[in-house]
Order: C-alpha cells, then structure tokens, then sequence
C-alpha cells in the first residue's frame, strides 16, 4: 500500500479485499456482475422507479414492454460498470490499451501539439471511469478530470487511487478555477462530466433534451471561454462486453469570434444534442439512476426570482 494513501486502519481489510478482487480476471469478475444484476433488478429493486420515470420520460414514444427491455439492459450495464470500475484498482496498462481505444485522436492531438489545452465534455455513457485512465495511457501529453469528492474517506481513497494508478490526474472540483489558472498555458487535456443535474440554485441555462426542458451544467463552456480552449465531445461506444472506443467531436474550437451572435450557451447546446444522440443510440447504456428531471423550469424560476 502507498505510503501517500492515506485511509484509517479500520479500512485495511477492506482496502486488501477490494484490491484482491480487483486483481480477478475481468471475466470472473463479470460472473459476480451477473450476481450484481439478480440483486439490484429483482430483489433489491435498487431506483428501479427513479430508471422506470426516467426512461418514460425519455422515450414516451416506446411501449411499456420496450421501457422494460431497456431498463434491463441498463441494470446488466450497469452491474458491469461496478466490476470494471473496481477492475481499474487493479488493471495493468496492456489491457486498458487493448480494451479501449482511440477512433480519431488527431482530434485532440493537433491542438495539443500547438500548445493549446483541450478541454473534453464527457457522460455517464458507457464507462465513464475509464476514459480518463485510457486518455493518459494514450497520450504523451497529461488527461486530467474533474470530479466531485466522496463523502465517505475510504471510498475517496480507494477512487482516488483507482483514478490516478494509471497515470490520470484527478481535479476536485472546487479546485477547477484555481487550477486552470495554475496551468493556464500547460498542454493537457481536461475532461468535466456535464450531464448530471445543477443544483436549483446553480441552474441558468434549459434547453430541449429527450422531450423534455432540461438544465444542464454551465461550467466547463464558462472555463472555456474565459481561456478560449477548444472544446470537443467524447462519444464513448460500448462494443462488446468490456470494450469500449472513444470518439473526439469538435464543439468549438476556442476563437471568440465563432460564438460572437451566437445563443447564450451554444457549446452546452451542441453537447446537450450530442448526448442525446448518444443515448438514443445505446439507451442502455446511460446512467439512469439519477434524477435527472427533478427540477421543473418554471418552479426553477420563481424559486431564482423569490
């Protein structure tokens, strides 16, 4: 164990445990997510009304049998997910490499050769967690990500870890202002997960999103225009169990002048529409777990103006 990691020495035998099934072959690893997926669907029930409202809402168009499919599929997703994440604790560089790849790395590439930081819009599509560990493997230049902090200081540990060992570089996200001034002119790339749901007091843009109005985080489009830095969206594709490639599509690419008349928040548009292409491609593949229509525009609004 690392000397720099720093957890109580109650949660040593959960450290080794974990680390110790981590280190299973992600296919023996896929026979407990199947255990995974009995528990969560059919004996747990875990969000199962949270995913059944989410996808109504989604994809009102569908019958209640093909919500049903889908929410299926979603919780066998799901359940991989889990395993593949406590994978990462143990994952050698080799495999990473040949399970996930690179469709067009130019993309970023170009733009980091000049000197120029990247900064990536990514989801909860597909495996959200390897991306970055598959980024910094990939590229002969940083991936760093932005992330939210656990409450528990085990599980902080253990993610903080499990993020890192590979060579990625994790950014607490209250500490994303200061670090980009820091590293104002360091080549890397930079990657913010912008589909989850503001806060109510947080929200200032809605747009339309699987039929519905929906607020979406401002962010990573404010950091960008404040540094002018290219904007592109990671389009992740589950292709087979355990196997992922990654696509770059470019939002813009940090001259001012591209959005002078432009809409309030046209780089959060464009990757509102890209995310919605994304899950109607796979919809089990996105995480549904989350409330994401929890807030209403117009109760948002007078909350905002009272």
């Amino acid at each position: 164990m690392k000397k720099s990691i720093n957890i109580p020495p109650l949660y040593y035998p959960l450290w080794l445990l974990l680390k110790g099934l981590a280190a299973l072959p992600l296919p023996v690893l896929y026979l407990l997510a199947n255990g995974l997926y009995f528990l969560m669907y059919y004996l747990l029930g875990y969000r199962k009304k949270v995913v059944a409202q989410n996808l109504q809402l989604a994809f009102p168009e569908k019958s209640p049998d093909a919500l049903q499919r889908i929410a299926k599929d979603f919780y066998r997703q799901f359940a991989d997910i889990i395993v593949e994440i406590l994978h990462l604790a143990a994952m050698s560089r080799e495999e990473m490499l040949r399970r996930v790849t690179f469709t067009n790395p130019e993309a970023v590439t170009e733009y980091v050769a000049a000197g120029t930081p990247v900064v990536i819009l990514g989801s909860h599509v597909g495996n959200w967690e390897w991306s970055l560990s598959a980024a910094a493997l990939s590229f002969p230049f940083p991936a760093e990500g932005v992330y939210k902090p656990l409450n528990n200081p085990f599980f902080e540990a253990f993610m903080l870890h499990t993020r890192s060992r590979l060579g990625g570089h994790a950014i607490k996200m209250k500490d994303t202002l200061r670090d980009f001034m820091a590293k104002r002119n360091q080549p890397r790339i930079v990657a913010l997960l912008s589909d989850q749901t503001p806060l109510k007091s947080e929200i200032t843009f809605w747009t339309q999103f699987m039929h519905r109005e929906t607020p979406f985080y401002t962010g990573a489009e404010k950091l960008a225009r404040r540094f002018q830095y290219p904007v592109v969206f990671l389009d992740m594709k589950r292709t087979s169990r355990g196997y992922y490639t990654l696509s770059f599509e470019k939002l813009w690419d940090g001259t001012p002048q591209e959005l002078a008349a432009a809409d309030q928040y046209p780089i959060t548009e464009l990757f509102a529409q890209k995310l919605e292409a994304a899950i109607r491609r796979a919809p089990s593949d996105y995480l549904w777990t989350h409330k994401r229509w929890k807030h209403r525009r117009e109760a948002a609004v007078k909350s905002a103006e009272s």
